[in-house]
């Protein structure tokens, strides 16, 4: 328990010490959209270039990892809308509240944490993770919010226009033009690599600190208070139900004889004990959700989840 405490202490830490640099206005907020751009478009991208490069198409495309975390995540939107969805709560809420509960971090702390606790092998099962969350679960809920205000015979086009915003992230199009370099035997020119390796090892630090930094800038811009009732279950979904359902597909799948290995699995399971991704606070502000309660069910399950994912890892490992 202590080495996974002295792994996880310093990811969770650097989250923090962006929170408390923007809230004492040691960070500017204008300086805010700068970090996350750098981290979404520079640093991490070149971060999962490299792991596309070096791992084979098999192991980022493993279309049972992929079809196991895409059922997970059906379920967990469903079961959350079912818990939550109520008159008092709108459809565009408690889709965004279902989004949070299904997305973990992958991108900005999940790819850095696992490698960190277990190896680069573990990048190719959280990798799989990303493909469903990017294009699978953000595109549904968003469709789901957007038909809130359109109207149901719209909700194709919310879907097709959720979908061109998931095409537009630039993180699986660094994992594919990883790959095609690797499938063409292509070697980067030396100065290039170095200009990859330099900004892929800034991914880490600077995404975490953008974590902190982004969710305080959340909190400031939310739009009423938000009482725990209307959060605090939902950020229990995604650090318990969340694993605990992906845990429970990939053994009723291995007993079926689905070719999953354990070791893949664990991977899976890590990846949804994660906090909710921080950047659905930012997509509730752009669609006029109550970014307040996103939020802070952002805040919440990354605070719960030093202990509980720790926990976890600790659990899982023995």
């Amino acid at each position: 328990m202590q080495a996974i405490f002295a792994v996880t202490l310093p990811f969770f830490a650097l989250v923090l010490c962006g929170y408390w640099a923007a809230q004492r206005g040691v960070l500017d907020p204008a300086a805010i959209p700068g970090l996350n751009g750098f981290v979404l478009f520079f640093a991490l991208p070149c971060l999962l270039f490299r792991f596309g490069q070096s791992m084979p198409l098999a192991t980022l495309l493993n279309p049972w990892l992929l079809g196991l975390y895409l059922l997970a995540a059906l379920l967990m939107v469903a079961l959350t809308l079912a818990l939550t969805w109520r008159p008092a709560l709108g459809l565009k809420d408690a889709a965004f509240g279902a989004l949070v509960a299904a997305f973990p971090n992958t991108g900005f702390m999940g790819v850095p944490l696992l490698v960190a606790l277990h190896g680069d092998s573990a990048a190719g099962p959280v990798i799989c993770t990303i493909w469903v969350d990017l294009f699978f679960t953000s595109s549904l809920c968003i469709a789901l919010a957007r038909a809130h205000d359109a109207g149901p015979g719209n909700a194709k086009r919310a879907a097709l226009q959720a979908l061109r915003g998931a095409l537009s992230n630039p993180l699986p199009w660094a994992i594919a033009a990883g790959l095609g370099v690797a499938a063409l035997g292509w070697t980067l020119p030396g100065p290039l690599a170095s200009i990859l390796k330099m900004l892929g090892d800034a991914a880490t630090p600077v995404a975490l600190f953008t974590i902190g930094a982004v969710l305080w800038r959340a909190g400031q811009q939310a739009q009423r208070r938000t009482p725990p009732a209307q959060y605090l279950p939902v950020a229990l979904l995604k650090l318990i139900a969340h694993p605990a359902l992906v845990m429970g597909l990939g053994l009723a799948a291995q007993w079926l004889g689905a070719p999953l290995a354990d070791f893949e699995l664990r991977m899976l399971t890590l990846a949804a004990a994660l906090p909710s991704a921080s950047n659905v606070s930012m997509l509730a502000e752009r669609y006029g959700a109550d970014n307040g309660r996103v939020a802070r069910i952002i805040l919440s399950s990354t605070l719960l989840a030093f202990l509980s994912f720790s926990l976890l890892a600790s659990a899982l490992a023995t």
